[in-house]
């Protein structure tokens, strides 16, 4: 071969691996672009919250956010397993803190966002009358099925045995709990009739399509806080745009809109966490 045709043999072979390394940096590149959406995992009392604090921020930002909703504890499990979130919103603080202890999460990111309350709630047409009765209103014979969040992975479910317990009905009631995956679930099983009366976030009660119900908030001294927590992860792809919208969540703007989702405000966001165990 002589030299003219090595050249053009050698500019041949250069275009096509040039072409494939372009091809192969645009596959590569696209990941990296969809990286950039806000991945947030957050728990089922907060469907309604989340969902306006998300519409705000997008509308502030132009950052895209994708949230999934879910009780805690399963999404304590699925960050354990890789799942490819940026930030955890739980219904507690103490899936955070067990992710920093298994240094899966940034300690310095974590916050106290709100603070959870739990109703007793049924449909307007059942006529339990709870917003008078309380926890007597379960022991009407109409009420054969009470919904609440599995309290294996669910802090709300959890809060409402603890209440329960504390108002000296539990043994009375517990063969008559039916158990949620999630809070959302619960609220679900109360809307359907799959459940008489549902021990649900105050923050689902007071969703459009539940507010019309009758509904007694529990006293908050009847179950341990419901200290609600966000952190960052340390897989997340997006750091710096998680790291933005937990401040955001925080802000003024942001308390502003969990009030008035039925949430109570921390007096501080920085959680002496460490003296918490799970």
């Amino acid at each position: 071969m002589n030299s003219f045709a090595q050249c053009i043999f050698r500019n041949r072979r250069v275009r096509r691996w040039g072409g494939l390394f372009a091809l192969v940096g645009f596959l590569l590149s696209a990941p990296a672009t969809r990286a950039q959406a806000i991945r947030i995992a957050a728990a089922s009392d907060l469907q309604f919250a989340m969902d306006d604090l998300a519409s705000r921020y997008q509308k502030k930002t132009g950052q895209q956010l994708f949230v999934t909703y879910g009780s805690s504890g399963n999404f304590y499990a699925q960050i354990q397993s890789g799942a490819p979130f940026d930030v955890f919103f739980s219904a507690d603080i103490l899936y955070p803190q067990k992710l920093i202890d298994a240094r899966l999460a940034d300690p310095k990111s974590l916050v106290i966002y709100a603070c959870g309350q739990i109703v007793l709630w049924a449909p307007a047409d059942a006529q339990l009358n709870l917003s008078q009765d309380g926890f007597a209103g379960l022991l009407d014979p109409r009420v054969q099925k009470i919904a609440v969040a599995n309290p294996d992975h669910a802090p709300y479910g959890r809060a409402a045995v603890a209440a329960l317990r504390h108002a000296g009905i539990y043994e009375q009631i517990k063969s008559r709990l039916v158990y949620g995956e999630n809070i959302s679930q619960a609220a679900q099983f109360a809307q359907s009739g799959g459940a008489q009366v549902g021990i649900l976030a105050l923050s689902l009660a007071l969703s459009p399509s539940m507010k019309s119900g009758d509904r007694w908030l529990i006293p908050s001294e009847l179950y341990p806080p419901l200290e609600q927590a966000a952190i960052l992860l340390a897989s997340s792809a997006n750091k710096a745009g998680a790291r933005a919208f937990l401040e955001f969540v925080n802000s003024d703007a942001g308390r502003e809109a969990l009030s008035q989702h039925g949430f109570t405000l921390p007096k501080s966001s920085s959680p002496n966490a460490q003296k918490q165990k799970p």
